[in-house]
């Protein structure tokens, strides 16, 4: 039987249907509704995971969270270090402590530090990288600080004030933290590999893991990378001994030649991938954002918004393209990686970022930390306030290490 359009919408057609059609118009808004509603969320840096059955926890929105206190602040956490510690340094506004990450479709589990120390009880972890890796470790102690005290134990491993290199432990659950620092990942050679300088040249020898940490990372339980921001720096790149190319360093994609950085992040999956007692967990950590406005750290820029951007002010976002660039480097490789690690019966998973710190230029320290360029204090729009919008990202990598372990275990 064929309806043309008149048909269809007319009295007579109405009167036989009239019990098809509320039928049809609640399937259709039980189908169709959600489905355009996700087509039409702003999505645009965090990976759609191949996931089916179960929430991507990378995509979603910030909203205000209630009960509105943080999991800790800088008197209940004595471990922040004055570069985070924004409370302490004057910051007046409390609005970036109240916001939380609300994935679309589903719910981000709170961060449980009892129960985070009973999975890792026994165990080692490691964050390789760079400062970022150490912003995040730092947010991850004054999390368990609320459950299990950490000691610093670094003066057992190295100088007490080399503060590139940390270690921590916990008694009551025989657990050890470290921050291996490596912030190429790969071996560099240079006048400054501590950071001093912002704009310091380097030689990266990108067939080359950093001993820093493929010579001590093959018996720890867990291993996070987290790097990114160094690699805006003049860089030479090195293989076979030879030079292959190099940038003078910028702050936009096209200053840079990302072929360092992808070949820094091939080299060190394939370091891992090839450590014959290596049988942890991996994770990576994609790229961050920064938010300077009105120019750089040494052209008096600043990120003294107090509110995470509307949908129309990301849009604008300065450093969006260079962000995905090196977000999808990443992912790429990781991708790749993680298809041959399946074989071996090992695991790489993925704490995608990106997308959610875009969001947030409210959440950095901008004057209300301490941090150097050449003994001058700088404004800072790169790393993040603690406490604040980085503790998601342990609970990102808290939700993503039990569905880790629930699988492995399940697949013995």
């Amino acid at each position: 039987m064929k309806f043309d359009a008149k048909e269809i919408f007319s009295c007579k057609y109405l009167s036989k249907n009239i019990f098809q059609l509320p039928i049809t118009l609640l399937v259709a808004t039980v189908v169709l509704f959600p489905l355009i509603r996700i087509i039409n969320k702003p999505h645009l840096y965090g990976s759609i995971e191949e996931e089916t059955r179960e929430c991507n926890i990378f995509f979603g929105h910030w909203a205000t969270y209630h009960p509105k206190e943080p999991y800790y602040n800088n008197e209940t956490c004595p471990h922040i270090i004055d570069q985070f510690n924004c409370i302490k340094f004057g910051r007046p506004d409390r609005e970036f402590l109240k916001l939380r990450w609300k994935p679309y479709g589903c719910e981000l589990p709170l961060f449980n530090a009892s129960e985070f120390l009973r999975l890792v009880q026994g165990k080692s972890m490691a964050f390789v990288g760079d400062s970022m890796a150490r912003n995040q470790m730092d947010s991850l102690i004054c999390l368990l600080n609320t459950a299990g005290k950490l000691e610093d134990v670094t003066e057992r491993y190295t100088s007490k004030d080399d503060v590139f290199f940390r270690w921590w432990f916990s008694p009551g659950y025989n657990f050890t933290l470290t921050i291996l620092w490596s912030p190429f990942l790969v071996k560099v050679t240079g006048a400054d590999q501590r950071g001093r300088s912002f704009d310091g040249s380097m030689n990266l020898y990108l067939d080359d893991p950093n001993d820093a940490w493929a010579s001590k990372i093959e018996d720890f339980d867990f291993v996070i990378f987290s790097t990114g921001q160094w690699f805006y720096r003049p860089l030479t790149f090195y293989e076979n001994g030879h030079i292959v190319g190099g940038q003078q360093g910028g702050k936009y994609i096209k200053d840079l030649n990302l072929y360092g950085y992808k070949k820094a992040f091939q080299t060190s999956f394939k370091t891992i991938m090839n450590l014959k007692k290596f049988k942890g967990l991996t994770f990576l950590i994609t790229q961050s954002a920064k938010h300077f406005e009105h120019g750089e750290y040494n052209e008096s820029g600043n990120c003294n918004r107090t509110r995470p951007f509307t949908k129309e002010e990301r849009q604008g976002y300065n450093y969006g393209e260079l962000l995905k660039a090196m977000h999808d480097i990443q992912v790429d490789e990781f991708r790749e990686a993680e298809k041959e690690v399946r074989k071996k019966g090992l695991h790489f998973g993925l704490i995608d970022i990106s997308d959610a710190t875009s969001m947030r230029p409210d959440a950095h320290p901008d004057q209300y930390g301490l941090i150097y360029n050449k003994n001058v204090k700088v404004i800072d729009c790169v790393h993040w306030c603690l406490p604040g919008a980085i503790d998601t990202w342990n609970e990102f990598l808290f939700y993503k290490m039990k569905q880790a372990i629930h699988k492995t275990s399940t697949s013995i």
